[in-house]
């Protein structure tokens, strides 16, 4: 594999991903785009939904095609900050204090049910999430390149639950819900499972760390026009003067949207982001950054409903990528030629 990708190779292998982990996850071709988007775009997700939709065996499933190294922590109300990160121990043998790396240490990380744990516990994944590293006993240690955090959130339980706070929803990337399966899915769900005799499914690795890092540099070849920068400060900025929510998306909702545009760009195979791209991860980058007024709650609005129509009330550009513009150019001087030169453009 070369060190470097084009937005259309790096296409080719998310693709080939997608489509590993759609033998092991049936009928949500959408949510595994999304979970995709954020890996590629170098951030974390957040799953969120009802238990039994495959949370984990889609985590699961995308650290074999990846080839990452899987490391799984199953959050608990006893859990410990240096049961996530680490601890300093005593070896006998030297004499010595020698820091023992803690489950954090790997390259794909299942923080499961992460509501179930304090939120003490729940901060010990701050500094590794926001900045690749942890520190203890004032040293820091760098985690891997690759390293990704897809956690996964129970929604409907509230006894002996923790929300999370604003602060660690806000390293997500994305938040995916993936809701039930169509009766077609389902059925066709279980005829794999009669097919195969076996509990679990073997899929196999598409590509490796280095390849996923490969593709993450890939994205930031790909284009975003100013008037495109526009839209996305023009919906962040929305976020915070609507009346219906308290506390609007942050600077970094105007960059994950960016990313997440730029890496739904690599996955359509283009290495120009277009204003679609931008709509189509405005709810899962933002919705989860955002305080709703309380009132909203006693309504049952929810914050996926307000973004959605945020983003259906704001004006979207007509953009071009500087190849069509110059394309467009060189129409229209051919056609200032006059029909006998050049094409006329209507």
């Amino acid at each position: 594999m070369t060190d470097e990708l084009t937005p259309e190779q790096a296409c080719r292998q998310a693709l080939a991903v997608l489509d590993e982990v759609e033998k092991a996850v049936v009928g949500k071709r959408a949510a595994l785009e999304l979970v995709l988007l954020g890996v590629l775009a170098g951030g974390h997700v957040l799953i969120e939904d009802l238990p039994g939709l495959g949370k984990t065996l889609m985590a699961r499933s995308f650290a074999t095609a990846l080839g990452l190294d899987f490391t799984r922590i199953q959050f608990t109300p006893d859990l410990l900050p240096s049961d996530v990160t680490g601890a300093p121990f005593y070896d006998q043998r030297d004499g010595d204090m020698v820091f023992r790396p803690g489950p954090v240490f790997t390259q794909l990380l299942l923080a499961d049910e992460i509501n179930r744990t304090p939120p003490k516990t729940q901060a010990a994944l701050l500094e590794a999430m926001a900045e690749g590293q942890v520190s203890v006993d004032g040293k820091s240690h760098r985690l891997d390149p690759a390293f990704v955090v897809l956690a996964t959130d129970n929604p409907i339980e509230y006894e002996g639950t923790y929300a999370l706070p604003e602060a660690q929803l806000d390293r997500f990337l994305l938040r995916v819900r993936m809701g039930y399966l169509s009766p077609a899915d389902e059925a066709a769900m279980l005829l794999r499972r009669l097919d195969r005799r076996a509990e679990r499914v073997e899929l196999d690795r598409v590509v490796d760390a280095a390849g996923l890092l490969a593709m993450r540099a890939s994205i930031e070849t790909v284009e975003v026009a100013p008037d495109v920068v526009d839209y996305v400060v023009a919906l962040v900025n929305a976020t915070r003067a609507n009346s219906q929510i308290q506390v609007g998306a942050s600077p970094r909702g105007g960059l994950a949207l960016v990313q997440l545009a730029r890496a739904r760009a690599v996955l359509s195979g283009r290495d120009y982001v277009l204003p679609e791209d931008v709509k189509a991860v405005a709810v899962p980058a933002l919705a989860h950054r955002i305080s709703l007024r309380p009132e909203l709650w006693v309504r049952r609005v929810s914050a996926d409903e307000v973004i959605a129509s945020l983003v259906a009330a704001t004006p979207t550009p007509r953009t071009l990528p500087r190849q069509q513009d110059a394309a467009g150019a060189a129409g229209a001087a051919a056609g200032s030629q006059g029909p006998n030169q050049g094409a006329t453009r209507r």
